[in-house]
């Protein structure tokens, strides 16, 4: 858990103005967290820290790689990390009533009497935002190093199969698909 201490910011000793903050997260980070669906991370986070006076605004900035499972072959597909993500944090007499208030993701309340910010959770958050819903190889990536050959032959096949007309009675309506367009 010491570990943890790193992702906490003393911000009441900082002057006012930028800051900036650098994060090397691999899967020893994840841990403490539920089990992923992506393995080999290795990511770079940078965090940019503007203080003001009553708010701060946090840019996290990550990058990096990890591993996923193709959802069309099943292979291990490496993917590049690139994103960016803003809150602000604003120092308030109740935080707890007004996060739950607030409909705005990208704004938390802290207590004005808080000296540390954690921004661990928030880092876990942005990477597993950063990783695409759909996870697949592009279609000029197809049959490619990481695909698995051998799906794609079984995919391609027995799409084909479902192709064809299965009853005769509805052979020759395919002219008739796209009169309703008109």
């Amino acid at each position: 858990m010491s570990s943890r201490r790193n992702f906490d910011i003393a911000f009441v000793g900082l002057k006012p103005g930028i800051h900036e903050f650098e994060y090397e997260i691999d899967d020893k980070f994840f841990v403490d967290y539920q089990e992923q669906d992506f393995r080999n991370c290795i990511a770079q986070v940078k965090l940019t820290l503007d203080k003001k006076v009553g708010f701060m605004l946090l840019k996290f900035e990550v990058g990096g790689k990890l591993e996923v499972t193709c959802d069309r072959c099943g292979n291990n597909l490496p993917l590049q990390l690139w994103d960016d993500f803003n809150i602000v944090v604003k120092m308030v007499e109740n935080p707890e009533e007004m996060n739950e208030q607030e409909e705005d993701p990208d704004v938390y309340y802290i207590s004005r009497g808080e000296s540390h910010l954690r921004v661990s959770d928030w880092i876990y958050e942005f990477i597993n935002l950063s990783i695409p819903m759909q996870r697949m190889c592009t279609e000029e990536e197809m049959g490619g190093p990481h695909c698995n050959k051998e799906v794609l032959a079984m995919l391609k096949k027995l799409d084909a199969q479902n192709n064809e007309p299965k009853n005769p009675l509805w052979k020759g309506l395919e002219k008739f698909k796209d009169l309703g367009d008109n």
